[in-house]
């Protein structure tokens, strides 16, 4: 017979904090979901007036302001490009402070330090740097830079912090089979890292796809999308300011649950495999 277990009385206050917090968190953006969806004649506020998707046909009709089409482009790009390098250099720098060498910390607090900086001074400084130069700053150039700034200590310490768990007893077996080294990074530690890989990607792609204040000096004659759309907040009076926001945020909601899905399969490939070779033996 199951006998059900009883709460503790802290459970209830914990349960209507949580509940208070999700409110707190999501609310804002709920409204600006339901606000999305009014008539042609809907305005800023509430109450509504009317129901439907116009606002969302609209939002993909050439617009007197404001260019989201190409914005979103470019921010997606970079996103992308971000999310490569992060990954990349995260993972090698993972494994070299594996090993010490001279001046290892003195890397990583300089590694690290852009974390404290303000954002904007970042933006400022490359921005400033690329004029000295005689370099015409870009969304694809010191862009770049400036999110690569803000990405790379994420990954930095995520894979610092994967690297102490990871057991090198694997690789030694590896070796002892004959596998050089980069067969061992390849078939053994890159398959293991893989869905911690993925979380620095999914970090360096989402910091850098709604990043403000690091592209305010350095996006150059073309605004990435959260440019674009503090650009529209003081020019665009319809609630097709909140269908962009319900696109983008469906789409950033769908990238996460991409790599949810990434993680899985990675794991059940994993698992499949491991019961593979139990059979095999």
């Amino acid at each position: 017979m199951h006998t059900a277990t009883r709460r503790s009385r802290s459970f209830y206050p914990l349960a209507v904090f949580f509940g208070l917090f999700v409110v707190f968190l999501y609310g804002p953006m709920s409204t600006i979901i339901i606000l999305s969806f009014q008539g042609p004649d809907g305005g800023l506020t509430f109450p509504m007036n009317g129901m439907s998707l116009h606002w969302f046909r609209n939002l993909f009709e050439t617009q007197a302001v404001g260019d989201f089409g190409g914005a979103f482009q470019r921010s997606l790009a970079l996103g992308l490009i971000v999310m490569v390098v992060t990954v990349a250099v995260s993972f090698m720098a993972g494994l070299a402070f594996r090993h010490r060498f001279r001046g290892a910390s003195v890397v990583f607090y300089l590694a690290v330090a852009s974390l404290i900086v303000p954002s904007i001074l970042i933006s400022l400084g490359i921005g400033l740097m690329f004029n000295i130069l005689g370099w015409q700053p870009a969304w694809y150039s010191s862009g770049l830079g400036a999110h690569l700034s803000w990405t790379l200590p994420f990954g930095l310490l995520i894979m610092f912090a994967v690297f102490n768990r990871f057991d090198r007893a694997y690789e030694e077996a590896a070796r002892d089979l004959g596998a050089t080294p980069w067969q061992t990074i390849r078939h053994v530690v890159l398959p293991i890292l893989a869905p911690s890989l993925v979380g620095v990607g999914l970090f360096g792609f989402t910091l850098s796809y709604d990043e403000f204040a690091r592209s305010l000096m350095t996006a150059g004659s073309f605004n990435t999308l959260p440019l674009e759309i503090y650009g529209m907040t003081t020019n665009v009076t319809t609630p097709v300011l909140y269908a962009l926001g319900t696109v983008t945020t469906v789409f950033s909601f769908a990238v996460i649950a991409m790599a949810i899905i990434a993680v899985q399969v990675i794991r059940h490939r994993r698992a499949r495999r491991g019961s593979d070779a139990g059979r095999a033996v």
